[in-house]
């Protein structure tokens, strides 16, 4: 169907036959073949009535977008193409509008599809019912629990990547208004004999897998786990791995989905741990011991896996080993303590494990309802969704097909007596006459399981339950006596002679003639698998574990609450549950969907004609169609069948003004259609035969076909008659502006001629007025010229006669300068003639002393001793000096002015020196390390110092901050994408700055671009540039000497931007703005430098007005930022605060 193509009905375009009651003839090769030719063009829904076949395509549809939601919303059931939406939308409305309950019955077997129908059905009612944050997360909650009960309750299966090994009811509570409140989870008969042992091809839970592949290095660390699949006995390696599943990503999806359902992260680490010790369990393994008495006794042999299971759920390795090797049985008063062999010690452990499973299943589904139930207590309106096995029918069938199958029996029976209802309240409610219809009630085989004396279930409960030695063999004769007679059951040791020679019924098995046909079950298991038994010292020593989970696992392990009763066995627990189940279904409005498989291959296009026709028997499809046309095969309300078929007759076309049944009358009688064929109801038109329908939808094709051809004569006469009037009117049109151009051709002729002559004379008479004014001109320039003479002459004579009299007055000044040195000369050297005399005087006295001195060493020394000892002297201290410095050197930090202190007077030059020397050094290795762009940030920084430092107060909190430049990233920022592309020259600055009004002082945000050659203001929000001015342009730039951020761009008078007047700006970035913009100006060859002037008082050239901006200290009123209050129209007062 194209998508112009709008379908208005289900009998629109239909492929085979889209509604089953239709199809004529009724067979089940017509039913195969029909659900074949829709499967093979992508029509994977089919109808029963209200009931939907939904076929598993293997592949993805464009059918589920949220395009199809829209189109499948608020519509009629059959007004479009069958589809799994509109069964969802007719139950969502029926609850809405109508108040009723209602339930969604999905069945079919292992692989058809059954979890993604319930996935499809929420995903569906989530999208149409009401929207808000917490009916949003009401509605995540909900659907994020299906990854984590496919997590913990999927397995891979031979028909089935992603198979339910679990029943599922949700109850889904909604509010009056339609939207979801929360939920309630049931779940049924866990398959937990999977835990430890997997059929071949098959995997255990998906869990394992996507712990063990997901989760990191350091979580299998703490759970003592590996990663390599083959550590572990209860994983099955053949189907490790499973093509299109990623269990890792898997496993991320599985922790955020309990984290949205309300997971604690200490409840997530707690059911991981009891993951872990199911597969540590596995790998327990015993080995035999005999007893002095000769009794066998079992042992464990590697005890590593115990006691990293023990330390996971925190249980005493002694008491969970003992539990392992023995059994303690109570009666009354009396306990008996015996050994377990191999056998029972493999038996206790693999019922440790599937118990432990199984009841951490049950916990996390409490969890779950706990998280995802309403909050208020108001009455509400409820949908339930149930995805349970299908019927299963294997070569090998035991105690798990046969309460499945049980519980498809019951679906059955409560399928036929709500479908016959449903149809038997619809006639009754039109006013049409109610007929009896004949069909197979499986009453008689629901009794057969579920009686309470002679039921099948009831006789297994008894054998459990009986003393002596009881087998599944003791089972099977006492089915044999009870139920020998029942014709739906049968077994070869049985009383009935009938089947003593059918050698297809083995002796150790019996079968059950079910609806969907006969099954053989081998009654090899029925009896551990009923009874479902852990020893009581198993569930005492988990109890007395550590871990926060067990005792809500085990309460039965209490010693102060020992109950000696048996527990209630797996088959009576299940008749329970169903039973609960059939009573909540029967209170609610039910809709069907019937899951098929179409071929065991698991692959896309293949239709396997033999296993589609053995899952529509066993699901009762055939007895459903006879169901729904036992009476009339079609119904529809009287408006649609008018609106449709009114074209058929010419009283009804195309217009009918009276009631719609009136309509409908006249139509069928007017096609001459026999009575028989259809009755009138209340608001629906019924038709008894499919034939008659096709019929009234060949005679409409043909209609239509009439129709459509009137329509095109009709059109293609107007479209000839539109299209010569458009002739018509173009040549009219055409002719007109030719007469239109012709006419200003002319007239422009005429007035560039009369343009041609008034020039000439314009020319004649600008000449002589240049001549006239030219003379005039030339007689001005003369009498300049001899005044300029004149006065040249008059400015060299004055210029002369004041260079005698500098020249006089300089002459004076030598001689004057002359004497006063002469003087200076005589008395500088009297002077050095005393000191000399003084001095002589002293150095006969300091050698006569030097004299007396040697002459009094003499007598105790040779005469060079005095000199040894002065060098050794020395040069002991010059290495005690040199090693003191080099331990007590200071930083390397330049700014580190600490230097040791002089240790001795003599060496004060040389200290300074070696201070002088080492700083020079740390200055020059501090140097080498800057890289280009670090040295231009430092002389940046050197600039501003020399700017601002002791000039401005803002100064200081600048020196810690480097000068980025870029603030706003124009290359990177999308929002300044268009700004950027806008400046072609490279941006040296980008910050944004307030620009501030000179009407009232306020600051409207700018962004401020500095590049080598101009400066750009431009809107912050929109990025339009709003000022571009040249540097050239910019005269000086004006701030003041206190901590505030204003600044004033001064424009040199006469240039193209101070037509606008000056800026005055503000910006945190002052110093580093005002240093980038001198240094950018200073660094062009040719260009003036900007000059800086700080004044707290300067003009500002607004347009035309010079406003005078002032800096005032401000109080403590002001906050932490300057203010700018305008004073009046001259005056701008800014008040900056005190630090």
């Amino acid at each position: 169907m194209s998508k112009m193509e709008v379908k208005t009905s289900l009998l629109d375009n239909m492929i085979g036959v889209g509604d089953m009651v239709l199809l004529e003839p009724l067979s089940e090769d017509s039913f195969i073949e029909n659900l074949k030719k829709r499967f093979d063009h992508n029509e994977i829904y089919t109808y029963i009535g209200s009931v939907v076949i939904s076929m598993n395509p293997y592949r993805s549809l464009p059918i589920y977008t949220p395009d199809k939601v829209e189109e499948y919303r608020n519509r009629n059931f059959y007004e479009l193409s069958p589809h799994i939406y509109a069964l969802a939308d007719e139950a969502y409305r029926s609850l809405r509008d109508q108040d009723k309950d209602q339930c969604i019955l999905i069945t079919g077997e292992s692989g058809a599809g059954k979890t993604e129908a319930s996935k499809l059905v929420m995903s569906y009612v989530a999208a149409v019912c009401g929207k808000g944050q917490e009916v949003n997360k009401v509605k995540e909650q909900l659907l994020q629990s299906n990854p984590v009960l496919e997590a913990f309750g999927n397995a891979k299966t031979v028909r089935n990547d992603n198979s339910s090994r679990f029943g599922k009811y949700m109850d889904i509570e909604f509010d009056f208004k339609g939207d979801p409140l929360g939920g309630v989870i049931s779940n049924y008969l866990l398959e937990k004999s999977r835990v430890v042992k997997q059929p071949r091809g098959e995997r255990n839970f998906h869990i394992f897998y996507q712990l063990l592949s997901g989760a990191s290095e350091d979580t299998l660390r703490k759970l003592k786990l590996e990663r390599d699949f083959s550590k572990y006995n209860y994983l099955s390696l053949d189907s490790a791995a499973v093509n299109g599943l990623d269990d890792s990503a898997n496993f991320r999806t599985v922790r955020n989905a309990m984290q949205i359902v309300g997971f604690m992260e200490d409840e997530v680490q707690s059911v991981l741990e009891l993951v872990a010790a199911v597969l540590k369990l596995g790998n327990i393994e015993f080995k035999p011991e005999s007893r002095v008495n000769g009794l066998d006794e079992s042992r464990v042999k590697d005890k590593n896996d115990l006691k990293e299971m023990c330390e996971l759920l925190g249980i005493e390795q002694g008491v969970l080993e003992r539990a392992f090797s023995f059994r303690t049985v109570e009666a009354k008063q009396e306990k008996v303590s015996t050994t377990l062999n191999v056998a029972q010690a493999y038996y206790a452990r693999d019922a440790l494990a599937k118990n432990l499973y199984s009841r951490l299943f049950s916990w996390l589904v409490n969890r779950i309802n706990e998280s995802i139930k309403a909050q208020t207590k108001t009455r509400k309106k409820v949908m339930g969704v149930l995805d349970i096995y299908g019927f299963e029918i294997f070569e090998d069938n035991s105690f798990e097909q046969f309460i499945i199958n049980y519980c498809n029996e019951k679906l059955q029976q409560i399928f036929i007596e709500l479908t016959l209802r449903e149809e038997q309240e619809e006639y009754i409610r039109e006013g049409i006459e109610w007929t009896h219809i004949e069909y197979f009630n499986n009453a008689v085989i629901c009794d057969l399981i579920e009686n309470n004396t002679n039921g099948i279930l009831a006789m297994l409960d008894e054998e459990c339950l009986r003393p002596g030695t009881v087998t599944d063999d003791t089972f099977l004769d006492k089915l044999n006596t009870v139920c020998a007679e029942h014709p739906h059951f049968e077994s070869r040791l049985s009383k009935s002679s009938k089947f003593l020679n059918d050698h297809s019924l083995p002796h150790c098995c019996f079968r059950i003639q079910h609806y969907a046909g006969k099954v053989l079950y081998r009654v090899e298991g029925f009896m551990d698998k009923n009874n479902d038994l852990l020893y009581r010292d198993l569930s005492q020593a988990m109890w007395k574990a550590n871990h926060s989970l067990m005792k809500v696992l085990f309460p039965e392990g209490n010693p102060s609450k020992v109950n000696l009763k048996r527990p209630p066995t797996a088959g009576f627990q299940f008749r329970a549950s169903v039973g609960t189940l059939m009573r909540n279904l029967q209170t609610k409005n039910p809709n069907y969907i019937r899951c098929i498989k179409p071929n065991d291959k698991k692959a896309a296009h293949i239709f396997t004609e033999a296993l589609v026709c053995h899952q529509v028997r066993y699901l009762g499809l055939m007895e459903n169609v006879r169901v729904r046309r036992a009476g009339y095969a079609f119904r529809q309300p009287y408006e649609p069948c008018l609106e449709r078929y009114k074209m058929l007759c010419k009283q009804t076309w195309p217009h009918w003004r009276g009631p719609a049944r009136d309509g409908v009358e006249v139509l069928l009688k007017d096609l001459q259609i026999p009575v028989e064929e259809y009755s009138y109801g209340r608001s629906k038109i019924f038709i008894r035969n499919p034939r008659t329908l096709f019929t009234l939808e060949e005679v409409r094709k043909q209609r239509l076909q009439d129709l459509a051809t009137l329509i095109q004569k009709i059109y293609r006469g107007w479209k000839c008659r539109t299209h010569f009037l458009l002739m018509k009117k173009s040549q009219v049109t055409v002719a007109a502006w030719y007469r239109r151009y012709a006419q200003q051709k002319r007239y422009q002729q005429v007035k560039s001629s009369a343009i041609v002559v008034q020039s000439f004379i314009r020319g004649w008479r600008a000449r002589k007025i240049l001549r006239e004014l030219k003379y005039q001109k030339r007689c001005k320039e003369a009498v300049t010229t001899i005044a300029a003479f004149w006065h040249g002459t008059q400015a060299r004579r004055e210029l002369r006669r004041l260079k005698e009299e500098v020249r006089n007055r300089h002459a004076v000044s030598v001689i004057w300068a002359s004497w006063q040195g002469t003087k200076a000369r005589r008395e500088l050297r009297r002077l050095k003639e005393e000191v000399r005399n003084r001095q002589a005087v002293s150095v006969i006295w300091a050698s006569w002393q030097g004299t007396k001195v040697r002459r009094e060493y003499r007598k105790f020394f040779r005469a060079n001793a005095g000199r040894k000892i002065y060098e050794f002297t020395m040069q002991r201290i010059m290495q005690k000096y040199f090693l003191d410095l080099k331990k007590t050197m200071p930083s390397m930090s330049p700014i580190d002015k600490s230097w040791p202190a002089r240790p001795y007077l003599f060496l004060e030059d040389t200290h300074e020196e070696l201070r002088r020397i080492f700083h020079l050094w740390r200055c020059k290795k501090y140097r080498s390390q800057f890289t280009e762009q670090k040295k231009a940030i430092f002389e940046e920084k050197l600039e501003a110092s020399e700017m601002f430092k002791d000039r401005k107060a803002l100064y200081p909190s600048s020196v810690s901050q480097p000068f980025k430049g870029d603030y706003l990233e124009i290359s990177k920022n999308p929002k300044y994408q268009k700004l950027g592309s806008l400046v072609e020259e490279k941006i040296i600055l980008a910050d944004t700055v307030n620009k501030v009004n000179r009407a009232n002082g306020k600051g409207a945000p700018r962004l401020f671009l500095l590049t080598k050659n101009s400066l750009i203001l431009a809107d912050q929000k929109s990025g339009q540039i709003k000022s571009n001015v040249p540097l050239d342009d910019i005269g000086s730039v004006s701030v003041s000497s206190q901590s505030d951020g204003f600044f004033a761009l001064r424009l040199k008078e006469g240039s193209a931007a101070a037509a606008k007047g000056d800026f005055l700006l503000s910006s945190e970035r002052l110093i580093e703005i005002v240093t980038k913009l001198h240094r950018t100006a200073a660094s062009t060859a040719g260009r003036s430098q900007i000059r800086v002037d700080i004044t707290d008082e300067f003009l500002v050239q607004f347009k035309q007005d010079k406003v005078c901006v002032k800096f005032v200290p401000g109080g403590p009123r002001n906050g932490n930022s300057a203010t700018c209050k305008r004073k009046n129209n001259r005056l701008l007062e800014v008040s900056v605060p005190s630090p």
